[in-house]
């Protein structure tokens, strides 16, 4: 495996995908020739914030931040006091790796770090983990090249995928209406479907690529379950020419839930890295191929 794209929808448990007539799309891709899936996947907690920066870092809780801690316990924006200056995060050990890593985000301008949410354009600062690392931001700055560099508008994404200009770990983020997140003032008022036609849209994209063709794997996740103050059964969805495919998935697996530190572990074996401080289970099983 050599490139992993990665799209996190919002809010939904996975019995409110799988078999849902509102989510066509999404079921008809799990019996696609290249598709593994685990239903057997867990949130980590509520709210969102947290379990972006699981993904990251493999943890959200008791991160330094200067001489002191940060939590992430809440959904507020990077700033000072909402961010860590850890370099044990998943980006930072791209770039001392040398391996190329872009995020495409719906809503933001690709002028200025994105470190703020904005309303009017639906973007949502605590789905972008990648913010709240001061190494990222050069500590929470707007005007930071290395942010801006990383940190692409969304509608840059197909032409980068058609010239081959998409770097190696692609993480995407929906806008509020394209994730599942809101309903009110969005396509439809069916927040599920808005983002299984918006899913439809985008991923035969990252199907028909190069990058995809040579080794690559697609995961499509879900950032946290319906909030009922429990862990939740959400989905992790891997498309790959590489994948077990053909519906492979882990549904008789009692024994083992993966949560978001699994699909963090599994993409720091993909590329190779050294072991973060809170390493998890993976999902080597969805695949061919060994990861280890």
């Amino acid at each position: 495996l050599k490139n992993v794209f990665l799209i996190v929808m919002e809010n939904t448990n996975w019995s409110s995908i799988f078999e849902n007539k509102d989510a066509p799309y999404i079921n008809s891709l799990l019996t696609n020739k290249d598709t593994s899936y685990s239903s057997n996947y867990f949130d980590i907690t509520h709210p969102s914030e947290p379990n972006y920066m699981w993904m990251e870092a493999g943890t959200a809780f008791d991160l330094p931040n200067g001489t002191g801690k940060v939590s992430f316990t809440t959904d507020a924006d990077a700033s000072t006091h909402n961010s860590t200056s850890t370099a044990d995060h998943l980006v930072a050990s791209l770039d001392k790796a040398n391996i190329s890593w872009k995020v495409y985000a719906e809503g933001i301008d690709g002028k200025t770090c994105p470190l703020l949410s904005s309303g009017a354009t639906l973007y949502a600062a605590k789905h972008n983990p990648m913010i709240f690392f001061q190494d990222v931001t050069d500590n929470n700055n707007p005007k930071s090249q290395n942010c801006i560099q990383h940190m692409r508008p969304f509608t840059e994404l197909s032409s980068d995928l058609m010239a081959q200009r998409n770097a190696r770990y692609n993480f995407i983020i929906p806008n509020l209406c394209s994730d599942m997140h809101d309903s009110e003032g969005c396509k439809t008022t069916n927040r599920i479907r808005n983002g299984d036609e918006w899913l439809a849209q985008v991923v035969p994209q990252i199907l028909a690529s190069h990058a995809y063709k040579d080794s690559g794997v697609l995961f499509i996740t879900w950032d946290e379950g319906v909030n009922d103050g429990k862990k939740n059964q959400i989905g992790l969805i891997a498309l790959s020419p590489l994948a077990k495919g053909n519906g492979y998935h882990d549904d008789a697996n009692t024994t083992v839930q993966y949560n978001h530190g699994s699909l963090l572990e599994t993409i720091r074996l993909i590329f190779k890295l050294s072991p973060f401080p809170n390493h998890d289970t993976n999902l080597s099983h969805l695949f061919t191929v060994s990861l280890q």
